[in-house]
């Protein structure tokens, strides 16, 4: 071999060399482990057969060198109750992933539970297995499940259980001439644009002190725990004499909703007692088209549009409530009262507001004003009757109407907390001593906390500490 064709396979090897050597170099993995953003991916109450939200765990490679992750595993497989997401790809079992230094990456972890029969909450577990340098790491999955009874577009009749939940989808309904009780203690979650319906039926909530029912959306998690618009509402369409008591109904897109009423009653729609709607994002009490109702005792707040609204005519009596704004996005008054509606196709209709009575009562919130009323008579024969009485209102005018008695006007209600929602009354509230039980057919013995109304009452539904 002569000497120039020796240092070209010299020169070739060291060439080859470096070459292996570069090669190898993605070899060189670190020897240290993963990090973790959490030991413990928790979710809050999730019910048997409706999925979670969608958690995230992320891992990290502290190490200043790639770092091979040789092993990923959903322990429990494919009959666990979870599901991961990694990388973009869902499965149970990873291998031979390469982070590299100081690199991440993200786990999606979600779950969905199967029915237990049982009443009580469960904890179900399984754990992710991460292998690095031999060596297994952990991290633990814990969700809290609850079972329930499911309603979805059913007809519904006598007392419903309070044991387990009720969860709706669709709506849960109570049809022409039928009637449901719904008792204390009941728990009702209602899925995205869930109604209760009520069609020319009867519908009684029977709540009591310290045993509310509850209505609320379906998603148990933090994050829902303050988003209005979960669901609809109940929805009372041509109803028959309905009760609602104790009751709290809270993110929906409007609390309750009436249109017009059964032809062969001659009383309220509704009446409801002791019972707190808010963050609703739209009304807390929708009456249309000539539905009757009675409300005593009932805090209404936060909605982001009308506390109360009366469309199209109805009759109403409000005695010892709080009829507020306050919500975030307050760009309506708190209450809005019309006889009349232009409906889609341009026709305006109207009906007699027979019975309009606010009294003993708070309207108030952020805005200037807070009360608009605003009717139409043409031809004069729809009857307008009003009573607006022993009350605290906030307006830029003040009306000089002869329905309009003996009311305190634009006066800082003295609340204890708006904020925190603590609509308790401090005692120097101009609200104190300046009620009058004789406007209540029924009189109002104790206000929302028990607590009795010794004369002079105050207004609202709490007396002052």
């Amino acid at each position: 071999m002569t000497r120039f064709n020796f240092s070209i396979f010299f020169i070739l090897g060291i060439i080859f060399s470096f070459s292996i050597t570069g090669c190898k170099k993605s070899l060189n993995f670190s020897k240290e482990n993963l990090i973790f953003s959490a030991d413990t991916v928790v979710f809050d109450t999730v019910f048997t057969t409706i999925g979670s939200t969608t958690q995230r765990l992320k891992i990290y490679n502290p190490s200043n060198s790639t770092l091979k992750v040789d092993e990923i595993e959903l322990i429990g497989g494919t009959n666990s109750p979870f599901r991961i997401n990694f990388d973009g790809v869902i499965g149970t079992y990873f291998s031979d992933t390469e982070m590299e230094k100081g690199d991440s990456l993200f786990i999606f972890v979600e779950v969905t539970l199967s029915v237990n029969n049982g009443g009580l909450p469960l904890v179900v577990e399984d754990r992710i297995r991460f292998r690095t340098n031999g060596k297994d790491q952990y991290v633990q999955l814990a969700v809290w499940g609850q079972d329930a009874y499911f309603h979805y577009k059913d007809l519904n009749t006598g007392t419903w259980p309070n044991d387990k939940p009720h969860v709706i989808y669709g709506y849960a309904a109570v049809d022409s001439a039928q009637t449901l009780n719904i008792q204390q203690d009941t728990k009702i979650y209602l899925h995205k644009d869930a109604i209760l319906y009520n069609y020319k039926g009867t519908l009684n909530i029977n709540g009591t002190h310290g045993h509310e029912v509850i209505l609320q959306g379906d998603r148990l998690e933090s994050y829902y725990q303050d988003q209005a618009g979960q669901f609809y509402g109940i929805y009372f369409q041509e109803a028959r004499p309905s009760k609602i008591s104790y009751t709290i109904i809270k993110n929906g897109t409007a609390g309750i909703h009436l249109f017009s009423e059964d032809s062969s009653n001659s009383g309220y729609t509704l009446e409801v007692d002791n019972t707190i709607i808010h963050n609703n994002s739209r009304y807390g009490i929708f009456i249309y088209s000539g539905a009757k109702v009675k409300a005593e005792n009932c805090l209404i707040y936060k909605n982001q549009s009308y506390a109360l609204l009366v469309l199209e005519g109805g009759d109403f009596n409000f005695n010892y409530c709080n009829l507020l704004g306050y919500a975030a996005t307050d760009q309506v008054p708190a209450v809005g009262i019309s006889n009349f509606f232009k409906n889609s196709l341009g026709v305006t209709n109207y009906k007699s507001i027979n019975e309009g009575t606010i009294t003993n009562s708070v309207i108030t919130g952020n805005q200037a004003t807070e009360l608009v009323i605003n009717t139409l008579n043409p031809g004069g024969v729809y009857n307008l009757n009003f009573t607006l009485n022993n009350n605290l209102i906030t307006s830029e005018v003040i009306p000089t109407n002869s329905f309009f008695q003996l009311n305190k006007w634009n006066l800082n209600p003295g609340f204890i907390n708006i904020e925190e929602s603590d609509f308790h009354i401090n005692s120097s509230s101009p609200m104190n001593g300046h009620a009058n039980n004789s406007f209540s057919s029924l009189i109002v013995l104790k206000d929302l906390d028990l607590v009795t109304r010794t004369g002079p009452e105050d207004l609202g539904v709490y007396e002052s500490n």
